[in-house]
């Protein structure tokens, strides 16, 4: 009874909204009691047929290529990438929010996208040892609190049974954002800033590489460069958004 006298008073003073629309989330169907039906459905979803390298859409013009003109221009070290999203509008909205706003919980409803991409495109994730997420410097993991890529990763790894090697492939020099950079200079930019603590939790693995966004794939490039030199078989790299 208490409880409910509470919550009510709560809802009364901080009634809850769509964390994008911000419309009220009173008596309407939502997500999580996060996001609201009519903005999660606006989300743009990747759909195939996929580039066989970076996993965005393929145009019609490059069906029998089986890979977008972008990756025909780069020598990418992962085997293959998946992203549910594309990366604008909403998603890139709650993307923002999830890793610049303290809004880890954000964690949990994006993660179920990645899921469902799982499932419903049935990636052989039966086939993968372990996942590993792209880690944060240690100077921007105190500055955020958490690694957004690690979030996700936590979720995925709980849905299907997976060990989460969270330790073993480190960020041990801090480069420039590379929102900043073009192309070229994102691949320079990241050379050099992973390393691994421990190569017997890669010798002969199948790894899953998780992070929140793939743009030129330079960084999930770089990590998978380090794990595969480390002992890693196959690398296939999961992102929110692309």
């Amino acid at each position: 009874m208490l409880r409910e006298f509470l919550s009510s008073v709560v809802d009364i003073i901080y009634p809850k909204v769509c964390l994008v629309c911000k419309n009220s989330l009173k008596n309407t169907s939502s997500i999580d009691n996060i996001i609201c039906a009519q903005c999660w459905v606006k989300i743009k979803r990747n759909l195939p047929p996929f580039c066989h390298s970076c996993g965005r859409h393929l145009e019609k013009a490059n069906f029998n290529k089986n890979i977008c003109p972008s990756c025909l221009k780069k020598s990418l070290h992962f085997d293959r990438a998946f992203s549910p999203c594309v990366y604008e509008g909403v998603v890139k909205e709650l993307i923002h929010k999830f890793k610049y706003n303290d809004k880890d919980y954000l964690g949990s409803t994006l993660s179920k996208l990645m899921i469902e991409f799982i499932k419903e495109y049935n990636l052989p994730i039966e086939c993968l040892d372990s996942i590993v997420p792209i880690p944060l410097h240690q100077t921007k993991l105190r500055e955020r609190e958490f690694n957004q890529a690690q979030v996700l990763s936590n979720y995925i790894a709980a849905e299907f049974d997976k060990k989460v090697l969270d330790k073993t492939l480190i960020r041990h020099r801090l480069t420039k954002t590379q929102t900043e950079l073009e192309t070229k200079a994102r691949f320079v930019n990241v050379q050099g800033s992973f390393a691994i603590t421990k190569k017997e939790d890669l010798k002969d693995k199948n790894i899953l590489l998780v992070d929140d966004v793939l743009t030129t794939g330079a960084t999930s490039s770089e990590a998978a460069y380090v794990l595969k030199n480390a002992g890693a078989n196959i690398v296939f790299v999961l992102t929110l958004a692309d």
